[in-house]
């Protein structure tokens, strides 16, 4: 009965058990550092598990429902409602469940890794407060379906990133990179606000699928449409909106950076639902426009990001540039989906595989990338610095932490057999079937990518020891378990791709194109 009891509320425990963990975390950190290491892991654990099993249900039997407040958890429609959602819905489709594994999985093995390097740290219940509520929000906005609560979860996740990227002070630097977060975060919360309030004052609702129901594509709604995206191009770090993401990425604690990785992921998702699932068929005549507009953003991150990733110095720095240029990837790849939406033909032939490809690069950038930061978080804990200039010869002594940083250095770059080639593979061949000279340009920036890390890891871990790095030694068993943990995916998935793209990624292509199929689960085809 407690089985059927939890799987019943798994969207609600989704959502509970972060909030819980945040919410309880400075009494437990009160009863000293073991205590509070214990419950920092248990929430970890439960969060994980809760997204996971939830992720499982819906990949098993379809999208999942769950009516916050009503008898009947699964039914949006009561008997009196006059056929409107009137309660807060979570709408949990194969989509979801994609970003909802990636959140589960990326924050289990960051959040071990932190146990040992955030160790030295003073006001550590805060910060694994933050860290929850930044979990949270980011789990809300991939899973709820309603527009305002997006908004509310957008906001839980830009406020705790912001105290998280501010949360080492670093002589002031991080404070500034922190408010810097805050103020763009702000600024776009603003303005989806206001694309909410237009829709709200022109159809009464709230819920996404009433709204893409009643959508008209009035000058107003094209006007939110623009608010809508605008912000959530941002927050995903696309050219030329990317300009917060160095400092931010760069200042953080590293197992911060890598989870803001996935919170600008969850802002990719809440564009891609906006394009497709909210405005959908209405783009019809515009489908080529948007398309590419997704196409020119992702192709100018992708060469702006790489471009200014190899003169860094910082490699931290020259990380955050790289995550910029492979945001680009899941953008091309969706808009070439976006572009070829209104056909039939081109939309089956290579249109479903290009966003297949993009929507797989998500995951795969969230482990590889998450793994990579972690890397260098790994080689500043031990040697006290990130300029590449001042490292060397560590591999001797971290060879562990090389082989880790070998193994995201491949995936980003797209070499086989690790996951970064799999999804990079699906976008140039679909790609090229759409335009030849932007998969030339995506092969072009993986060559770059590549050259990129080989200075990196020749910086960091080759050459002889130096003398003041005679004390180092490897990372402690946490960080060292949190990357494994990344790392198994990221091999993985390069090994044997198939299981992955027909079992998570294809059923999330087709909760995207599919708007009706959305619609009918909530309002039963009316």
């Amino acid at each position: 009965m407690m089985d059927t009891f939890v799987m019943r509320h798994l969207p609600a425990l989704l959502i509970a058990v972060p909030l819980f963990a945040a919410f309880l975390m400075p009494i437990v950190g009160n009863a000293g550092r073991v205590a509070r290491n214990a419950w920092v892991l248990l929430g970890a654990l439960a969060t994980s598990a809760v997204g996971l099993a939830l992720a499982w249900k819906v990949l098993a039997t379809g999208t999942v429902l769950y009516v916050f407040g009503a008898a009947a958890a699964h039914l949006p429609l009561p008997m009196d409602s006059g056929g409107i959602p009137i309660r807060i819905v979570f709408q949990v489709d194969a989509l979801s469940a994609l970003m909802v594994v990636i959140a589960s999985l990326s924050s289990l093995g960051i959040t071990i890794y932190s146990l040992a390097a955030e160790s030295r740290q003073s006001g550590l219940e805060t910060f694994y407060a933050m860290l929850f509520l930044l979990v949270a929000g980011v789990l809300g906005m991939v899973s709820t379906g309603d527009l305002f609560n997006f908004f509310v979860f957008l906001e839980i996740s830009s406020l705790a990133g912001a105290a998280l990227v501010a949360y080492r002070v670093d002589n002031g630097v991080a404070v500034e990179a922190g408010l810097k977060y805050a103020l763009l975060s702000t600024l776009g919360a603003l303005a989806v606000l206001t694309a909410i309030g237009i829709l709200v004052g022109q159809y009464d609702a709230l819920n996404l699928a009433t709204l893409a129901s009643r959508l008209q594509f009035t000058t107003l709604d094209k006007i939110a449409l623009v608010l809508l995206a605008v912000p959530l191009a941002m927050k995903c770090g696309a050219v030329p909106m990317h300009f917060w993401t160095p400092d931010a990425y760069t200042t953080a604690p590293s197992s911060v950076t890598a989870f803001l990785v996935v919170s600008s992921q969850a802002s990719l998702y809440g564009l891609f639902r906006i394009l497709f699932t909210l405005y959908g068929h209405l783009l019809q005549f515009s489908w080529a426009t948007f398309g590419w507009f997704l196409i020119v953003v992702g192709v100018l991150s992708m060469f702006v990001g790489v471009t200014m990733a190899i003169p860094q110095k910082d490699v931290k720095r020259l990380m955050a540039y790289h995550a910029v240029s492979q945001t680009g990837y899941m953008l091309l790849g969706v808009g070439v989906g976006l572009a070829v939406l209104g056909n039939a033909d081109a939309l089956a032939t290579y249109g479903r595989t290009a966003m297949a490809g993009g929507l797989f690069h998500i995951i795969n950038h969230a482990m590889y990338k998450g793994l990579l930061f972690l890397t260098a978080g790994a080689v500043f804990y031990r040697a006290g610095t990130r300029n590449l200039n001042k490292l060397g010869g560590l591999g001797h002594d971290m060879p562990w932490t090389m082989v880790f940083f070998m193994i995201g250095a491949l995936a980003i770059a797209g070499v086989p057999p690790f996951n970064g080639f799999a999804s990079k593979l699906l976008i140039y061949e679909s790609v090229f079937r759409f335009s030849p000279f932007l998969s030339i340009v995506a092969m072009i920036v993986s060559i770059l990518t590549l050259a990129s890390f080989v200075k990196v890891f020749h910086s960091m871990f080759l050459g002889p020891r130096r003398a003041e790095f005679a004390a180092v030694r490897e990372v402690p068993a946490p960080m060292l378990a949190g990357m494994a943990l990344l790392a198994v995916f990221v091999v993985a998935a390069g090994l044997a791709p198939r299981p992955f793209v027909d079992h998570l990624i294809q059923p999330a292509v087709d909760a995207l194109v599919d708007r009706a199929g959305y619609i009918a689960a909530i309002l039963g085809g009316s």
